[in-house]
């Protein structure tokens, strides 16, 4: 799975999900329509021609779910956070 971080013109930003993170920027003309920041999308693996594993991002497909259950659990994170600052400036 990957998640759109963020949008950039005609360029997405997209996150691995695991232990790596890694980061890729794809055309947005690759990927299904209407995606948005936060989306979840599922990705299939091909084979390239030299035989490594590749997200074959023409198959990528919105997961709604999953997308709902990271973006609300995002939100209690932040409403929790929010109950913990003290407000005001930050001095150092």
């Amino acid at each position: 799975m990957w998640v759109v971080d963020r949008i950039e013109g005609d360029r997405v930003v997209l996150v691995a999900d695991g232990p790596a993170d890694a980061a890729v920027d794809v055309a947005i003309g690759d990927l299904p329509e209407g995606i948005e920041e936060g989306c979840v999308l599922r990705v299939p693996d091909v084979e390239d021609h030299r035989g490594e594993t590749i997200p074959d991002w023409s198959r990528a497909v919105v997961d709604p779910k999953e997308t709902t259950r990271r973006r609300k659990a995002a939100a209690a994170q932040r409403a929790r956070l929010r109950k913990r600052d003290p407000g005001g400036d930050v001095v150092l």
